[in-house]
């Protein structure tokens, strides 16, 4: 079954951490898995998951606790894309519970969601928690540190018939608090414990001395060209002030943090992933649990609070055998932080500014998705045909339930735009547009 599963996700074969974490789950009530982030611990609780699920057996019978809309909505994708046959949701704040109701009605099997949204549906007794069997509580580090500690303890409680419990973590965790009823777990520690020069992470500073850090910045920017990169700051306010001189260099970039409604928070993502922006500045929302592709430069506009959020923000590079290069931002009086283990080298910037060229796609959107039963092949055989576009001029293309996006060549997407512009998809009317 699991090399079936396998072939359609794309997968040759199971790494060590995942064979390990379904060996575990098999002997013990009680699992712990520290393992970095971008690992594939996903797939690591999935399949045990699946593992004890009965299709004869109606309501909720595992129910996985995550810190973010965004890895909700990646851990429901997967598991659709393994094609059991049994029933997957997604519950999270930011729309209206009414939806999550009506599809109550017909229990999935598996209930993926956010501590707070899922308190809130056991509150209203929306669904029997009597039938749920396995618990995992996923990045759960990030969801005490994000303060879901009391949604959780909450729903826990109400969790009568648990006979599993699964906890992942990206940092190790010298205590497990008592409210997740973990006793006696077998623990799999597979965190990293090579220093960062050995990672193929290089660590630099610029000090801006009586230079504005902002300036700093873009210089910083236009020396990196079109190489990806992720500028972190502590705060999002900090987030829009960094975008608001970014569009004044008319630099395109996105923005991602926890004020944002959740399709302009898909909208930022799906642009970085596709290659329309080669800048993302963000919070430490994005630091962990998101399917961002490798990137080559991590920016720490502002310096981090902590170790363990440096190494998660540093996390996002320099993985799987590549190399990457992470920047601190110094103010004139910023000491570097002493956590480091070794002082970074400093960086010089060029004193002639040279402007990036633009990215070479731009995003596509279509306002139609899986709900109005349009699929991916459905929008590429349109841009493909009726756009014109040869295959090396399409580039990613992603459907969400009420939308679609695709890569498009730069120098193309206006007169696909115009050919397509009143088509429709399975005699369907849909909006056709450069995504804004």
């Amino acid at each position: 079954m699991i090399q079936k599963i396998l072939e359609k996700l794309g997968i040759a074969s199971l790494n060590k951490m995942q064979l390990a974490a379904i060996d575990a789950a098999k002997k013990s009530a009680d699992l712990i898995l520290l393992s970095p982030t971008g690992s594939g611990k996903t797939l690591a609780f999935l399949l045990p998951v699946l593992a004890t699920l009965k299709p004869e057996t109606t309501g909720v019978q595992a129910l996985i606790l995550v810190p973010s809309r965004e890895l909700a909505l990646q851990i429901e994708q997967v598991f659709k894309q393994m094609q059991t046959g049994l029933k997957v949701s997604c519950f999270y704040g930011g729309h209206a519970s009414r939806t999550e109701r009506n599809s109550l009605a017909h229990p999935p099997a598996v209930l993926v969601g956010t501590p707070g949204r899922i308190a809130y549906h056991v509150r209203h007794e929306t669904f029997d928690t009597d039938s749920i069997h396995f618990l995992v509580l996923d990045e759960f580090d990030k969801s005490l540190e994000f303060g879901f500690k009391e949604d959780m303890s909450f729903i826990i409680t109400r969790l009568k018939k648990l006979q599993k419990r699964f906890l992942t973590s990206a940092t190790n965790m010298p205590e497990i608090p008592a409210f997740t009823g973990i006793r006696k777990p077998v623990q799999l520690d597979f965190l990293d414990k090579r220093s960062p020069t050995t990672t193929g992470l290089a660590s630099k500073y610029i000090r801006a001395g009586d230079n504005d850090k902002l300036q700093v910045l873009f210089a910083l920017i236009c020396k990196l060209q079109n190489k990806p990169a992720l500028i972190f700051c502590n705060h999002r306010e900090a987030v829009e002030r960094v975008s608001l001189l970014l569009t004044e260099k008319v630099l395109p970039h996105g923005i991602f943090h926890g004020g944002m409604e959740q399709e302009d928070r898909e909208c930022s993502l799906i642009k970085f992933r596709n290659g329309s922006h080669r800048i993302l500045v963000t919070t430490d929302l994005a630091s962990r649990g998101l399917d961002i592709p490798e990137i080559e430069a991590i920016i720490h506009y502002q310096l981090p609070v902590t170790e363990d959020v440096f190494t998660h923000r540093n996390g996002r590079t320099a993985r799987m055998n590549a190399s990457g290069t992470s920047y601190l931002l110094l103010a004139l009086n910023d000491r570097l932080p002493a956590f480091l283990k070794e002082p970074p080298e400093a960086e010089v910037l060029p004193e002639k500014i040279i402007m990036p060229g633009k990215a070479p796609w731009r995003t596509l959107y279509i306002s139609a998705g899986k709900k109005e039963k349009i699929n991916k092949m459905d929008v590429v055989g349109m841009l493909l045909q009726k756009g014109k576009l040869a295959k090396e001029e399409l580039g990613l293309v992603e459907v969400l339930d009420h939308a679609a996006y695709a890569a498009v060549r730069t120098d193309k997407i206006g007169k696909v735009v115009d050919l397509i512009r009143n088509e429709k998809i399975k005699n369907k009317k849909v909006r056709i547009e450069i995504a804004r």
